[in-house]
């Protein structure tokens, strides 16, 4: 096994025995995304947007780092929001809505990875499946797609929000649905690739163009995979600018 991946393994056992907001999560074996803790702790933030929850990872991550901070949270599929309840039901701070996101409100088809929190709304291509073990596709499902600026309401009075995006290859679809969205938000949080993984995606260089023409600048590269030396994907943090 890779060491890198044993030790963040290892990091999110220990942080889960050690904060008992976690013990319900470890029982049915979600704990929180550790790697993007000392992220998180460094953010100035009045509530987090998390989309692409699948079972709550994330979400526990933005509570330990976050506390108190409210977390509005997106997730398609219905098996793994299922378990995202089952983790946060008891949190009075966390919505969650069974709902992808794109730039328009319609239905669409999730094309269903082995690995769950590799599903997209685009298809998988052929160097996701090279790249990162048992993600191929496995099934489809039509689900509803929502955009963000019209769940306004859930995010009322906030202004320096932190969007969190990991929909894999439809992060530049889903802020041309939030273009009034960001103007809530201090910072955007967002998986981008560097080589196309799924058919059609755009890559981080243009989804940092769109958001640079929103006011927002990279201040941070993050959790980066590479093979054979070339960088494939990572999380970027965008900062708005003042």
């Amino acid at each position: 096994m890779n060491m890198a991946l044993l030790r963040i393994r290892w990091r999110k056992l220990f942080t889960s025995i050690v904060h008992p907001s976690c013990w319900r999560g470890l029982r049915i074996g979600v704990a929180p995304s550790v790697e993007h803790l000392s992220i998180l702790r460094s953010l100035d933030v009045d509530g987090i947007i998390d989309v692409g929850a699948n079972r709550g990872q994330f979400t526990l991550a933005c509570q330990l780092a976050q506390p108190g901070k409210a977390v509005v949270a997106f997730e398609p599929i219905p098996g793994e929001a299922k378990i995202f309840r089952k983790v946060h039901g008891l949190s009075s701070n966390v919505t969650l809505v069974e709902s992808a996101l794109g730039e328009s409100k319609g239905t669409a088809t999730l094309h269903l990875s082995q690995s769950a929190d590799s599903s997209s709304l685009l298809p998988i291509g052929r160097r996701q499946t090279e790249c990162f073990r048992d993600t191929a596709e496995v099934g489809t499902i039509d689900v509803p797609v929502q955009r963000l600026d019209d769940l306004s309401d859930l995010w009322s009075g906030r202004s320096r929000q932190l969007l969190k995006l990991d929909v894999q290859g439809y992060e530049l679809n889903v802020l041309k649905g939030a273009v009034q969205t960001l103007s809530t938000a201090r910072y955007v949080y967002a998986e981008c690739s560097d080589v196309e993984l799924y058919e059609g995606q755009a890559l981080k260089r243009e989804v940092a163009d769109f958001l640079q023409l929103h006011g927002f600048s990279e201040v941070g590269r993050y959790n980066a995979e590479y093979q054979q030396s070339q960088l494939i994907q990572a999380d970027y943090l965008f900062e708005r600018n003042v």
